[in-house]
């Protein structure tokens, strides 16, 4: 009998939408799961409770702030203190608000800088060397408007642009051990408080999609599978999943 290969998987921003999803999908392909969160414990606690009552002792919950220099290693850390190796990173977390320019200051500076693009590449470097022994992968979640950015969303917009840079960096970085690329969802899910999102604004960015709809948190699950169990010669690319958008 072949012998069942362990592989584990770290998710930030994993407790919720869509890094929820990814969670639950790699469970279902046999991957152990280390559910990151900042606030949202209960939810973490939930997942956790779900997804071990499905396999025994396969998934475990830890909370950081990702703007604090010390979460870093402490996360990565905790993942080989509880499952002794790390097959995945999964950069999902992150922050998203508007910042019209005559409003930047330090404080959203850091936050959103800090979540969606300083975290992923420090998580990355202290999870590297535990990845090359694994053979593993790093997916990082970026946004499929970057290429047409919102008005008002300039630092948000500045933050998952660099991280597409990054993905690239990092591939030539970390190759030919460990594979890193990135997916840019468009309309998946809407903010859950986000007053500029009206149902007017929704169907406008329906319409300029090929698709005439959104897409749904699984289409990014499985893009996300593809790219970590199916896609061995695919690295530094980055994935659109936005319905055409980017061609209307």
């Amino acid at each position: 009998m072949k012998k069942k290969i362990k592989r584990i998987a770290l998710i930030t921003g994993g407790a919720k939408r869509i890094g929820m999803s990814i969670a639950r999908h790699l469970h279902n392909c046999d991957i152990d799961i280390m559910i990151h969160h900042n606030q949202s414990s209960n939810e973490a606690n939930e997942l956790k409770g779900q997804l071990n009552n499905l396999r025994a002792n396969s998934a475990a919950s830890i909370q950081a702030n990702l703007l604090e220099p010390d979460s870093y290693a402490y996360i990565i850390k905790e993942v080989i203190s509880v499952f002794g190796q790390l097959d995945f990173l999964i950069n999902n977390a992150s922050t998203y608000y508007p910042t019209p320019i005559e409003s930047i200051n330090e404080t959203s500076w850091e936050d959103l800088i800090g979540t969606n693009l300083k975290a992923p590449l420090m998580l990355s470097k202290h999870a590297s060397k535990f990845i090359k022994e694994t053979k593993g992968a790093i997916i990082n979640l970026t946004d499929a408007q970057i290429q047409n950015p919102k008005k008002n969303y300039i630092i948000y917009a500045l933050a998952k642009s660099g991280l597409a840079t990054l993905t690239k960096s990092l591939a030539k970085e970390l190759g030919p051990d460990v594979r890193v690329n990135a997916i840019a969802p468009g309309a998946i899910l809407w903010p859950e408080s986000n007053e500029e999102f009206t149902e007017s604004y929704r169907e406008q960015v329906i319409s300029q999609t090929l698709l005439k709809r959104t897409g749904s948190p699984e289409d990014i699950s499985k893009a996300v599978e593809f790219l970590l169990l199916h896609s061995p010669y695919i690295t530094g690319q980055t994935l659109s999943i936005d319905g055409g958008r980017q061609y209307s």
